[in-house]
């Protein structure tokens, strides 16, 4: 098992030797325990490889895992014979013996020998390396890591307490008073030569190293492993990027709040952070493969991984093989992955990985293994820290993403399927408010009020109702001056109304609502947590809906000629949304021109009530994309859902459907409008389709893992 590669010439530099049994009576395999997430072990040899001066640095061990563990950290390693590795053992006794078996190996002595205990896990290289220097140097024979400390100590002779360096008649000020210094045990840094003759780590001229005393923790006891774990979580800044190359996670407790609702029939219900779609979603961007892997069986589980479009593996026992089989197949290094968790079940994986996580409000233990611990609480907003902070070491990370599930380009994967054609330049990802809208988005889903609300301000807070519960982003009205946005032939006419005969225009009216009925609008879509805009149909209009605040303006499919009105929407410096539906190239052409393409999405649309689906022309999308280079999405007209959801399958990125209470209702656009079952129903097929459509990348995935196991005979 010796392994020992010096770094340098032969004498020259110093050798560090890390004594590492297996036995310990305090805390078994204590050599393996880890802080910040890093093992005792693996701490020490990174300490003493960061110090300039050490050209060798070996680890004396009798056990297989510490070997290994030392090895994959850049040490040699020295087989420490059982006569040496005995609870009475010297840790001098290791040294001698590793020194004796560089020179069987044909290596001369090092000029500087250095004792360092993986029992002190936070040893500074520089301090390490001073120490060398002034051994070398000829400053010392041995020069010992020791603390500074100004308390007044005392000893016990007999049952008489006698002070130790002070007296009972004067109690000096602190400032007043040198300091004694505590040996730490962290490390002894010895001429080679004078060892080997004292065969003691203390001989000839001893010196001190003063080392900060509030990382002089020698951890021998299970209170002195926790000491260092909170220690270093405590001290760990808030924001440290996280450099890896994958995000697995735990689902309850770190997605949720660790609670859940029951109802009266059983069925469970859980609260997540809206934040963390937005972070998974921009690290799905930046090419970061994610994996929410969960012993619970619940059905929500792999909801809102499908909601997200990320791997999921739940209902799993043993979730360290698991995951150790997730990392195989995907061909990730579980050094290079994050893994965050929040309690004693997670240990296992936490154990697995390079970057273990807790979040804030973590059970203990968890904690204490973590190498970071966030400062947001499972379920709110942890999910979204991490992404941000694997981001943030990811300074070229895209800042959209990828098209939705499985985003891997950066990685191999196995018989990745290419077309030959030409790929278009995608296009840019357009903010709406606190929603983005483009590839690789959530579609953007609008439930279209118009003027279904009849002029009648409680039903459109019906609708407003209707679309939060069907998980729309946002509601749209329609809003008129109707004695400019009528046209003159139409003004007179006479219609049948609910409310009486009346003329189209007193009609128009009737339907609008007025100041005092969309601020109480505005008031209720923010307490639902929705968006609302409208399609203003004439220029004060405009300014009466930016009166509010409105994220963003809607251009309806009659007004793409209207290029006063156009005008006036480009002037308010808002993302737009423009329907082309009864409209030309040529027409949208000159439209564009006037609203340029950033901030605009478009939507492609046929306005037909209701559309019939010959006359649909989904591919239109794709002409739109490959013609303007803006987000395309699909404003609907048609009865039923399947064209809509053929629409998010060809690339739309927003999917507008009216909405009504029910299709009997009076009024124009109800008969071609969905009701709440159907519009649910949409945006849940919506949700679906995003996570099926997937890259394009052919690979295993997590869910082939079992059955592959089971049923493949030969490995290809």
């Amino acid at each position: 098992m010796n392994d020992i590669h010096p770094r340098s010439g032969p004498g020259s530099g110093a050798l560090v030797v890390i004594p590492a049994r297996g036995g310990s009576a305090g805390i078994p395999l204590k050599n393996l325990q880890r802080v910040g997430g890093t093992t005792l072990v693996a701490r020490a040899v990174r300490s003493a490889l960061a110090a300039p001066s050490v050209t060798a640095v070996v680890v004396s061990t009798d056990h297989e895992d510490i070997a290994r563990e030392a090895s994959a950290h850049g040490a040699g390693v020295v087989a420490r014979p059982a006569d040496l590795a005995g609870a009475t053992a010297s840790s001098e006794s290791a040294v001698l013996h590793a020194l004796d078996a560089r020179r069987v190996d044909g290596e001369p002595d090092p000029d500087v020998t250095v004792l360092l205990q993986a029992t002190s896990p936070f040893v500074d290289p520089a301090d390490l390396d001073e120490a060398v220097r002034r051994v070398a140097a000829g400053e010392h024979d041995v020069v010992v890591a020791a603390a500074p400390t100004y308390d007044f100590q005392w000893r016990l002779d007999g049952d008489a307490p006698t002070p130790v360096g002070h007296g009972t008649d004067h109690r000096p000020r602190r400032q007043d008073r040198a300091p004694h210094f505590r040996e730490t045990g962290a490390f002894y840094a010895m001429r080679t030569t004078g060892l080997r003759r004292a065969g003691s780590r203390f001989f000839g001229s001893v010196g001190l190293q003063t080392v900060a005393a509030e990382w002089s923790v020698e951890i021998d006891e299970p209170h002195d492993l926790w000491l260092a774990r909170t220690l270093l979580a405590r001290s760990a800044p808030d924001d440290v990027p996280l450099d890896v190359d994958a995000l697995v996670t735990d689902f309850d407790g770190v997605h949720t709040d660790d609670t859940a609702a029951v109802t009266q029939d059983g069925t469970e219900s859980v609260r997540v952070h809206r934040g963390d779609g937005l972070g998974v979603a921009r690290l799905r961007g930046a090419g970061v493969p994610l994996l929410i892997l969960s012993t619970e069986t619940n059905p929500v589980v792999a909801a809102r991984a499908r909601k997200l479009g990320v791997d999921v593996l739940h209902g799993v026992e043993d979730k360290a093989a698991a995951l150790r089989d997730w990392c195989a197949v995907n061909r990730l290094d579980p050094d290079r992955v994050a893994y965050v968790g929040n309690d004693v079940n997670d240990l296992p994986a936490l154990n697995l990985v390079g970057w273990p996580v807790a979040v804030a409000d973590a059970h203990p233990e968890v904690t204490a293994a973590a190498r970071v611990v966030l400062a947001r609480a499972g379920g709110h907003g942890a999910v979204r820290e991490v992404c941000e902070r694997i981001l943030a070491a990811r300074p070229d990370a895209p800042a959209r993403p990828a098209p939705p599930h499985h985003d891997r380009k950066d990685l191999p994967v196995t018989s990745t399927v290419r077309t030959t054609t030409t790929p278009r330049p995608e296009a840019p990802v357009v903010r709406v408010g606190d929603h983005e809208v483009g590839a690789g988005r959530p579609v953007y889903v609008i439930g279209e009020i118009g003027i279904n609300h009849n002029g009648d301000v409680d039903i459109a807070k019906q609708l407003v109702d209707v679309a939060v519960a069907a998980g729309c982003q946002a509601v749209k009205f329609q809003k008129r001056t109707p004695e400019i946005s009528t046209p003159v032939d139409q003004r007179d006419k006479i219609r049948q109304t609910p409310w009486g005969e009346m003329t189209y225009l007193e009609y128009k009216h009737r339907v609008e609502l007025e100041h005092d009925q969309y601020t109480e609008i505005d008031q209720y879509a923010k307490a639902n947590g929705i968006q609302w805009f409208a399609s203003p149909w004439d220029v004060p209009s405009v300014a009466f809906l930016e009166e509010f605040g409105v994220p963003t303006h809607k251009i309806a499919s009659a007004s793409v000629t209207d290029h006063d009105l156009l005008r006036a929407l480009a002037d308010t410096g808002k993302p737009l949304i423009l329907s082309t539906g009864m409209s030309t190239l040529e027409q949208i052409d000159a439209a564009v021109e006037i609203l340029g393409t950033d901030g605009l999405v478009m939507l492609h649309a046929t306005s037909t009530y209701p559309l019939p689906a010959e006359e649909a022309n989904l591919r239109t999308i794709t002409t739109l994309q490959e013609r303007y280079g803006v987000p395309v999405g699909y404003s609907g007209h048609e009865t039923g859902l399947q064209i809509s959801l053929a629409a998010v399958a060809l690339g739309a990125v927003a999917v507008e459907r009216h909405i009504t209470l029910d299709r009997a209702m009076w009024g124009s656009d109800h008969a071609a409008s969905l009701e709440p079952k159907g519009l649910a129903n949409l945006v849940r097929d919506v949700r679906v389709l995003e996570q099926a459509m997937g890259d394009g990348a052919k690979r295993v995935m997590p869910g082939e893992l079992a059955p592959m196991a089971r049923l493949r005979r030969v490995d290809g």
